[in-house]
């Protein structure tokens, strides 16, 4: 189903939906709280990469080990 052009509005020309913004309502995010976030995420990406490696080598060394030995 197509929308015709008249359903489509850009603009609200409504003055109902125009509400002035006091700063009081305005959210803002604490700093320290984005930090952590941050850091939480490095952490986890490390922790990620170790594992990553660590079952890299593992299969590298079982595949030498099994070509090795016939």
């Amino acid at each position: 189903m197509q929308k015709n052009r008249d359903d489509i509005k850009l603009f609200s020309t409504d003055s109902s939906l125009k509400t002035d913004v006091s700063l009081d309502e305005i959210k803002t995010t604490n700093i320290n709280i984005l930090l952590n976030r941050v850091r939480i995420e490095k952490k986890n990406d490390f922790k990620k990469k170790i594992l990553f490696s660590f079952l890299m080598v593992t299969v590298i060394s079982v595949i030498s080990i099994v070509t090795i030995s016939n």
